[in-house]
């Protein structure tokens, strides 16, 4: 008996290939679709955990800003109940308010009666000193032209003539106020009722752009001088210029030839210029005049050697016979410069003080600026708010005053003359700062 076997038909190929293409399809959107759903459960949680992170951490700034600035209103507080309260020095006079920004120089009349200021606040104000004791002053404001900004300030001929050193965005400048015959300012009764002042001269751009970091004036005395008053600008680079007060005409230049100017000063005779620049050396040049009493040339005679560091300030003794260096050295000099430097006579070294004050680290200070009293006797320095009193005769100190000002000290100069004072005449110091007041100090004795 035959046996039948019944055969199956086989899968056609394009059959085959349809299938796999859908399983793998299938694959793909299970794939995607379980991806999806991960990354939206991770976003979800990262964003549940960074709201409760937030919701702890937002208020902890607030908290602690709100302790701070209560921390910091509280001293403020406690720092003006502190400074209200505070003696006030001895030999502190009167404060010249009305700046409306940092005072950066003074300068007394030849009397010793009219003080002018140049203030950050683009304005120059002339105030009369009739009576150092009062408590307000009279003063005259002297607007500059706009976008200029007073630097330094220097009296020219008696207190009828103030040169102002300027500075705008083209660089330093020099102008003469002056009354154009009208009583001098700084000696007018009733200030508020004159003429103001008018510039009668200008100079622009004298310096190649380089600021002016101290104007100095002083009367052509000496020799064959016409008594005009010479004044000397000196930049922050290397260069010092020599001008006639009364017309702005240029009477010399200086090149000091080193690596850069700390300040320049002329003698109150007119006979010297000196500088400090950044080296132990000090340099001196004579202003030679011809017989028409005006200045011929410029040479250098002199030169001090003896300190181990740069000088940073110097100044002359009035009778034009001295100077007084202050170092880095850590010590003040005293010189001889009354020498015949001609016959090759070199100047003396007649005394050396060390800087009484220190820094923490038992490091003299820097003196940032001195000057010598009229009569010889007392030598003023200042660093930063510091202000001291030494005796010229034996480096004692004579007074200190720890805080003078609020800020830094910007100025400090002398009444060329006594004025008259509760103890009789006396010269009066003057002191600018930062702080934006002008402050006149007594002189302290001297045994």
């Amino acid at each position: 008996m035959a046996e039948s076997v019944e055969a199956s038909e086989a899968p056609a190929p394009g059959g085959l290939l349809g299938w796999l293409a859908t399983a793998i399809i299938g694959v793909v959107v299970v794939l995607i679709l379980t991806f999806k759903r991960q990354k939206s459960e991770k976003l979800k949680k990262e964003a549940e955990e960074f709201a409760k992170a937030n919701a702890v951490q937002q208020p902890q700034p607030a908290v602690h800003a709100s302790k701070k600035s209560a921390t910091a209103a509280a001293k403020a507080k406690a720092a003006a109940v502190e400074k209200a309260h505070a003696p006030r020095h001895h030999l502190d006079l009167v404060t010249l308010k009305g700046h409306g920004d940092v005072v950066t120089d003074v300068a007394f009349t030849s009397n010793g009666r009219g003080l002018a200021t140049a203030c950050a606040d683009q304005v120059v104000r002339v105030f009369k000193l009739e009576d150092a004791f009062s408590k307000s002053f009279k003063f005259l404001r002297l607007n500059l032209p706009r976008g200029s900004t007073p630097t330094a300030v220097t009296f020219g001929e008696g207190a009828s003539q103030l040169v102002v050193a300027t500075q705008d965005i083209g660089g330093a400048g020099l102008c003469m106020f002056a009354s154009g015959g009208a009583k001098p300012a700084a000696d007018a009764k009733q200030p508020g009722k004159l003429p103001l002042p008018e510039i009668k001269w200008e100079k622009q751009h004298i310096h190649d752009q380089r600021n002016i970091i101290s104007l100095i004036g002083a009367p052509a005395s000496f020799g064959t001088g016409d008594g005009g008053v010479i004044v000397a600008s000196c930049s922050e680079g290397t260069d010092i210029k020599l001008w006639k007060a009364a017309d702005g005409k240029n009477v010399g230049n200086v090149d000091t030839n080193q690596l850069k100017n700390t300040m320049a000063t002329v003698s109150p005779d007119g006979r010297f210029l000196s500088a400090a620049a950044f080296t132990a050396d000090v340099k001196i040049w004579e202003l030679v005049y011809g017989k028409d009493g005006q200045v011929k040339e410029v040479t250098k005679v002199m030169q001090l050697k003896g300190h181990k560091s740069a000088v940073t300030w110097l100044c002359f003794t009035w009778d034009s016979t001295r100077m007084i260096t202050a170092s880095k050295d850590g010590t003040i000099r005293v010189w001889n410069i009354n020498v015949r430097y001609h016959l090759d006579e070199d100047p003396k070294c007649l005394k050396t003080f060390p800087i009484p004050s220190k820094d923490k680290n038992g490091k003299p200070l820097l003196v940032d600026r001195l000057a010598v009293s009229p009569d010889g006797k007392v030598l003023a320095l200042t660093h930063g708010t510091l202000l001291q009193w030494l005796s010229t005769e034996t480096g004692e100190v004579l007074d200190s005053a720890e805080h003078a000002h609020d800020g830094e000290i910007t100025s400090l100069v002398w009444t060329p003359q006594p004025v008259p004072t509760e103890r009789g005449k006396a010269p009066i110091l003057a002191t600018a700062s930062t702080d934006k007041r002008v402050k006149l100090w007594m002189i302290p004795s001297v045994e």
